[in-house]
């Protein structure tokens, strides 16, 4: 439900080679999937050398990859890895490289490889050490099946290497190959080292365990998740007999998973769990962290997820203690929804002054500030004072913290530094100027310097190693010049960055992309694009996408706008006023935002009127058609909820209680609540194996509109998940559906 919907249509990545299109000007379905356009991104990458250097994964002339390492300051480059060393004893293929992870002493690697999805990304799959001294190479695991490995990390004395397989953890020596198994399920309930599907999908938590740094204990989750219903999915296409997939899901109302905390001791195999008070099911633990080899830091939340508790955990005495409480009458947020945040990876508090304290980004003063807080004392010090939200946290030194934020101008992201004693001035680091638009950096171990990369609404992304903090660009990493000159030979469209004040007084900002040509003497068709939800923001300054661009040449606008409750960066009131309130505040202020922009934009025609979005956006775009169709006259739903009563409890009750408590705003907020007012065009696309917002939602909706007589289209992609692209020429095949709805229902030509 939580998609970022403006990448479900920005079709600007494509890696299946190049078709060349001389000095064509326009954009069809056929070209924008012909791989035409390819965008670079960056290849995985580590600091190193605490960050005078960082190692990168690249390919040789002949395809064959390779690790090097790049001088930050110089660009000096060296080889650490090269192809020859990527090929086992005895084979003539590369094992290649996904992702790698240095050991502490920075003799060894850990190469992850032959990767496999597991929901949202590939987290099984084979891991290798290289040792770098003697060039060997040696496979984890090798007696478990291919691609079975989870999480692989090394300890700190360099010897050994922890993962999972099969929901168990393993202990793997590297130089005797001998496995010390450190879990076993008692039955296929039990998760250890990693996560049920509600944690991954509401917390981004996969990683489940952590090496003491002794090395001589594992911390670990472990899930018992027998009291969670099992929702089926049916695979109807891969056999002459339908086949059931099960999938426990905790429904909002339901009981989550009882999750606890293990450490498990190496020297004698046993496992002392952890004390923590109050239930294992009524309160979820997102984050769990090593602090020194006899603490842990261990963050709690109260099934409503308005209290998180900070505890700290001394192994040899056995003793708890909580040293921070941060409560909200809505909801505390574990990780902050963000274009500038990295998101899907554990929720460790970033630890600072010798590990004595840990950051914190709260809102208790109506903004969303950094604080540095004692683990000893529990005190807490202000780190930004300022009249503006903190984004994210881009990076920590000894003496400051830089974090991305943009106070003006909540389209944009930009870095800036505060000290770490809370005692300095903030300070802008971005210049102004040629920078305008989202800025994301990763900050360097030692604080000197940041990979930066730069997005606009009209531009592909660019990476830049800057030097900090007078941010003097040392060297371009990824240009994408041929990107910038497939998109400059196109008839590109005007964007806009607005703002309408609705007649509540709400101000809503927007984006809108105009048709190529623009007249303003002329009057256009408008599809809004819409999610609205607490999980994205959508009119903000990041490449618009090939389909808006075509869509635009096509003749139509295309707006983009941010109600109450997204995450905009404008304050605590702004973004909590949602609370209790999904379906009808953000539906609310989109509905008359639309209006005020037929108003401010005499050229927007309000008869040849769509909307249409993605998973919380699908949500929305059946509200609007139900509940305002006289603004509303032709809707593309998809992957929506139209029942709030059937999603995920850790998403929905964190941003609407629980349903005992306030069942009516549940159903009000719901689309299928409102099915019966339809009278435009609604075209529901749905992917029958989305694990995320499950099919069974499409069906609801259509038996509702059935019920009362409402025509509509609808569209199921068989076997297809939550981002519907699995399969040959799926997403052509969507993209090709929606734009053909609009033209026939929207036509750009009265």
């Amino acid at each position: 439900m939580k998609k970022l919907t403006y990448i479900t249509y920005c079709c600007a990545i494509f890696l299946f080679g190049q078709v060349s299109f001389a000095q064509n000007a326009t954009l069809d379905i056929d070209r924008i999937y012909s791989g035409e356009f390819s965008q670079e991104g960056m290849s995985s990458y580590e600091w190193v050398e605490n960050g005078h250097a960082y190692a990168v994964v690249e390919n040789t002339q002949d395809g064959k990859p390779v690790i090097a390492k790049y001088q930050t300051d110089s660009g000096a480059k060296s080889l650490l890895v090269t192809g020859e060393q990527l090929v086992p004893a005895g084979k003539t293929a590369s094992i290649g490289v996904e992702r790698f992870l240095f050991s502490p002493d920075r003799t060894k690697l850990l190469i992850f490889t032959n990767s496999s999805r597991v929901w949202r990304a590939n987290t099984k799959g084979d891991y290798w050490v290289l040792d770098l001294k003697t060039n060997e190479l040696s496979q984890l695991g090798s007696s478990f099946p291919s691609s079975s490995l989870m999480f692989a990390k090394f300890s700190e004395d360099n010897s050994k290497v922890a993962y999972v397989h099969d929901f168990n953890l393993f202990v793997e020596d590297i130089v005797t190959g001998e496995i010390q198994q450190l879990t076993d399920r008692n039955n296929e309930n039990s998760i250890n080292g990693t996560f049920d599907w509600a944690y991954e999908e509401e917390f981004g938590a996969r990683d489940g365990f952590r090496w003491s740094p002794s090395g001589e204990h594992l911390a670990f989750w472990n899930f018992d998740i027998s009291g969670v219903g099992t929702f089926y999915m049916i695979d109807n296409i891969d056999s002459i007999y339908s086949k059931p997939l099960p999938l426990q899901y905790p429904k909002v109302g339901q009981d989550p998973s009882s999750v606890k905390i293990g450490v498990s001791d190496l020297n004698n195999n046993k496992i002392h769990w952890v004390p923590l008070p109050g239930s294992s099911v009524q309160h979820y633990l997102p984050g769990m962290q090593w602090v020194n080899s006899e603490t842990l830091l261990i963050q709690q939340l109260n099934r409503h997820q308005n209290q998180l508790t900070v505890w700290t955990y001394n192994i040899r005495t056995e003793t708890i203690k909580a040293v921070y409480k941060e409560t909200e009458e809505t909801w505390v947020d574990i990780y902050y929804p963000d274009v500038s945040a990295g998101g899907w990876e554990e929720n460790d508090l970033k630890l600072v002054d010798n590990n004595t304290a840990f950051l914190r980004l709260a809102e208790s003063d109506g903004w969303r500030h950094a604080y540095k807080v004692s683990i000893a004392s529990g005190d807490k010090t202000l780190l930004t004072p300022t009249e503006f939200d903190v984004a994210s946290i881009a990076g920590v030194t000894d003496s400051s913290i830089y974090f991305h934020a943009s106070p003006t101008n909540t389209a944009q992201r930009y870095l800036y530094s505060a000290s770490l004693n809370g005692n300095g001035e903030i300070q802008r680091i971005t210049p102004e100027g040629a920078n305008n638009g989202i800025n994301i950096y990763n900050c360097s171990p030692n604080g000197q310097y940041a990979i930066q990369q730069h997005d606009e609404a009209l531009a592909p992304s660019t990476y830049n190693l800057v030097s900090l903090p007078n941010h003097k660009t040392l060297r371009s990493l990824v240009e994408n010049n041929r990107y910038k000159q497939q998109l400059a030979d196109l008839k590109l469209p005007e964007i806009l960055f607005f703002q309408v004040d609705t007649e509540e007084g709400v101000p809503i900002d927007g984006r809108m992309i105009k048709p190529v040509d623009f007249d303003p003497s002329k009057r256009y068709p408008v599809l809004f694009h819409v999610y609205g939800e607490p999980w994205g923001a959508v009119a903000t300054d990041n490449f618009v996408g090939l389909w808006n661009i075509m869509l635009a040449q096509k003749g139509y606008i295309i707006i983009d706008m941010d109600n109450r409750g997204t995450p905009c960066l404008k304050g605590s009131e702004w973004r909590k006023s949602i609370y209790r309130q999904v379906g009808r505040i953000n539906a609310r202020d989109q509905a008359l935002a639309a209006k005020e922009v037929f108003k401010q934009f005499p050229f927007v025609d309000q008869d040849r009127v769509a909307v249409w979005g993605w998973s919380g956006g699908g949500s929305m775009t059946q509200n609007l058609l139900f509940k305002y169709p006289d603004i509303y006259h032709t809707g593309m739903a998809v992957a929506g909820v139209s029942l709030q009563l059937i999603y995920d409890n850790i998403y929905q009750e964190r941003y609407m209680g629980l349903p005992q408590e306030n069942v009516a705003d549940f159903i009000e907020g719901s689309p299928i609540s409102h099915a019966k007012n339809l009278k435009g065009n609604l075209l529901l696309v749905h992917g029958t194996n989305d694990d995320n917002v499950h099919y069974q939602s499409q069906e609801l909706l259509v038996d509702e509109l059935i019920r009362h007589n409402k025509q509509f289209d609808m569209m199921a992609y068989p076997n297809r998940s939550h981002g519907i692209y699995e399969g040959m020429n799926t997403r052509k095949h969507l993209y090709t559906l929606l734009t053909n709805y609009l033209m026939e229902h929207v036509p750009t030509n009265k």
